[in-house]
């Protein structure tokens, strides 16, 4: 039965540029997005650049601009960047749109109706040069708790404390430098703290689809026991002036000074860029967000944004007469090289800046793919096992396939498959679909990539063991050559259809170029067996390290003094903060620096000797659904034949090393005496039970 699904990411800010961070989101989204359509459902994927606030207005101000000017600027930068990318949305919009203020001024004034709109007047500081209340980051002074200078009204950099803006000593505005004021203004709230919200929230949440275990039990906590009242109110209104939707009067006029927040106004561009959508494709809004709707709707978020679209945002739409979301789905943040990413060091990487370098965007979304498992970890792009991994997967095992074979094919048999036992394959192949599916449908794609990087393996050995190179010297065995090769693109073919939600430009090229097909490959393609290849041709080049380092540099920020009041001091205490953690994140690890080494079982399943080297014994190791190649520097303690059937602890994650022996890809470990002296040296073996792949915690 097809699947009717709606689906989002969150709205990046029209405020900045796209980032790596930023793309972990939308490479996730559109993988899965992808997927769906391959397997045949009605699947919609939206989203638009959140554009209003403060800082645009100010931004603008600055530059010269009207807002609009500036939105429409940074809309072309957006999506330039995801299009590079091969994030492909059906609509990317905009909030500042009469669709957007159409449901914002909905909402609200159902939400009135219903008593859960209030007006208080609260206490904010006010900018008297620029006749403006200030938001938090927009106010500056001294740290109540450390006394740090220059630290923004909400939290401070240096010792890392949460604070309210009224709390700063010596306050001055961000935007005129002035001493700001402290004045009352009249603000509104969604009372999400109502009896009616608490109910519906803890029957939401608890029904257990509607997000990840994990996410629950976060839920769960923000929202307390029964009896407990832990949700707070939220002000969904901000002061003139302002750039966005004006809140309407009694009367629908819209002078009232009083404009719509983000929690009134972002995430209903969702909505907004749907409904623009329908006006397009000639579709019925309400079938998607009527109460009664039997669509599918999920919302891709970053985890620091949980509590707002797993509490208000359905709350939200509950009590304004709309449906809910079938899941949020949260994801982790973005590390590189193991730190968060910084403009010092170059990791604070631009999707700009990455395309301006030169290097493959099908590199990237292959990389965080084999990351992500459809929890909330955070993932970590470690730039040597990025060049390490995408070499060896895509280009060693994966492209390597086709650029072994399929030349044979097209030189002896005018490209034509033949199959000797060709009836068993097609249900093969969909067998292992299924199984890839499923993990795709989970948002599990380090696991799915691991299923196909294994069948990447086995056909690889295949045409280790045949030797196709070896048949075509010899004329008697062409049958046998054709039938090998036959195979081998078989298996090219199938892996190239579970690759494309991944790898969507390149596998468009496998089935257009190779295969001579005129469309893009869809999922039930498994269950046919593909008839001829054209010219094999290039796909994929190896990436250089020298590329990566490359970027690292196109995105190192200068560390000069900036010329701003206070630039110097800031810098040199900012410094000094950097140096006292790093002296005492040297002294020990932290348990999530533990966890990022992945530790495996390892079958030891063959061990051979390496010719002309002195101390390595090239083991194979099986790891329950892959083999990896290692060269272990252990021969003078080992004769191999008495390693084959051990098992054994490896590090699975390690970058793989190019040796001029071969490729090694892991580490086994052992222990040995203080100087490592090879006598004294023992490798680990695991308890009885223990199987390959488990892994080591």
């Amino acid at each position: 039965m097809t699947r009717k699904i709606l689906v989002t990411s969150a709205l990046p800010y029209a405020n900045g540029a796209i980032h790596l961070g930023h793309l972990v989101e939308y490479i996730q989204t559109d993988v899965w997005v992808r997927f769906q359509k391959m397997r045949g459902n009605e699947c919609w994927y939206v989203c638009a650049d959140d554009t209003h606030g403060t800082p645009i207005m100010l931004r603008a101000e600055k530059e010269g601009l009207k807002p609009e000017e500036l939105i429409a600027r940074v809309y072309g930068e957006h999506t330039r960047d995801f299009a590079g990318f091969h994030v492909e949305f059906d609509n990317y919009y905009s909030t500042h749109s009469d669709e957007t203020r159409f449901y914002s001024e909905d909402i609200y004034g159902k939400l009135k109706a219903a008593g859960l709109i209030e007006v208080r007047s609260i206490e904010q500081f006010y900018d008297p040069v620029k006749q403006m209340f200030l938001p938090d980051r927009f106010i500056k002074g001294e740290c109540p708790k450390c006394g740090a200078k220059d630290q923004y009204g909400d939290s401070c950099e240096v010792c890392g404390a949460a604070y309210a803006p009224t709390e700063l000593k010596n306050p001055y505005s961000a935007v005129s430098g002035a001493t700001p004021e402290l004045r009352s203004s009249d603000h509104y709230f969604f009372k999400l703290s109502d009896a009616k919200c608490q109910a519906f929230l803890r029957e939401w949440t608890q029904q257990g689809s509607h997000v990840p275990p994990e996410a629950a039990n976060k839920l769960q906590e923000w929202i307390g026991q029964a009896g407990e009242n832990k949700l707070t109110d939220w002000d969904i209104s901000r002061d003139a002036p302002y750039f966005g939707f004006e809140i309407p009067g009694e009367n629908g006029e819209r002078n009232t000074g009083k404009y719509f927040y983000v929690w009134l106004d972002a995430p209903i561009g969702y909505m907004g860029s749907f409904r623009n959508l329908c006006g397009k494709k000639g579709m019925n809004f309400d079938d998607w967000w009527s109460k009664d709707s039997k669509a599918e709707l999920y919302h891709f978020i970053g985890k620091d944004i949980l509590y707002f679209h797993a509490l208000f945002w359905p709350a939200e739409l509950e009590h304004s007469g709309y449906r809910t979301p079938t899941g949020v789905l949260p994801h982790g943040f973005l590390t590189v090289d193991g730190a968060k990413m910084s403009k010092s060091r170059g990791t604070f990487i631009t999707a700009e800046s990455y395309l301006k370098e030169g290097l493959n965007p099908e590199w990237l979304r292959y990389y965080f793919a084999a990351k992500l498992n459809g929890t909330m970890e955070d993932i970590d792009l470690n730039l040597a096992d990025f060049v390490g991994r995408v070499n060896s997967d895509l280009v060693g095992k994966y492209v390597n396939i086709a650029s072994r074979c399929a030349g044979f094919l097209t030189k002896f048999f005018d490209g034509k498959l033949v199959f000797g036992s060709g009836r068993a394959l097609p249900a093969g192949s969909v067998s292992t679909g299924e199984l890839v599916a499923s993990h795709f449908e989970a948002r599990n794609y380090s696991q799915a990539l691991r299923e196909i990087m294994a069948l990447a393996d086995r056909i690889n050995g295949e045409i280790a063991v045949a030797e196709p190179w070896k048949l075509a010297k010899d004329e008697s065995k062409r049958a046998e050559l054709h039938d090998v090769c036959s195979r081998a693109l078989h298996g090219f073919y199938v892996l190239s259809i579970l690759l494309r939600p991944v790898l969507p430009a390149l596998t468009s090229r496998v089935a257009r170029e190779l295969f001579g097909m005129e469309r893009d490959f869809a999922w039930a393609d498994l269950g046919v067996l593909p008839t001829r290849v054209n010219a094999y041709q290039h796909l994929m080049q190896r990436i250089e390290s020298k590329q990566v380092e490359a970027l690292i540099m196109a995105n190192k920020e200068s560390l000069a003094p900036a010329p701003e009041a206070h630039s110097q001091q800031r810098h040199a205490e900012h410094q000094q903060a950097e140096a006292q953690a790093e002296k005492l994140a040297a002294a020990h690890i932290s348990i999530d620096d533990f966890a990022k080494v992945d530790l495996r079982i390892a079958r030891i399943a063959n061990a051979e000797h390496v010719e002309g080297a002195a101390k390595l014994l090239k083991l194979t190791l099986d790891l329950g659904t892959e083999t990896r190649t290692v060269f272990a520097g252990i021969k003078s303690a080992y004769d191999p034949a008495t390693l084959v059937g051990r098992l054994t602890v490896m590090v699975a994650n390690l970058a793989p090393r190019k040796m001029k022996f071969g490729l090694s890809e892991g580490m086994v470990l052992a222990a040995s005496d203080p100087d490592g002296k090879t006598a004294g040296l023992f490798l680990l073996s695991p308890d009885s039970g223990a199987a390959p792949g488990m892994q080591v915690k």
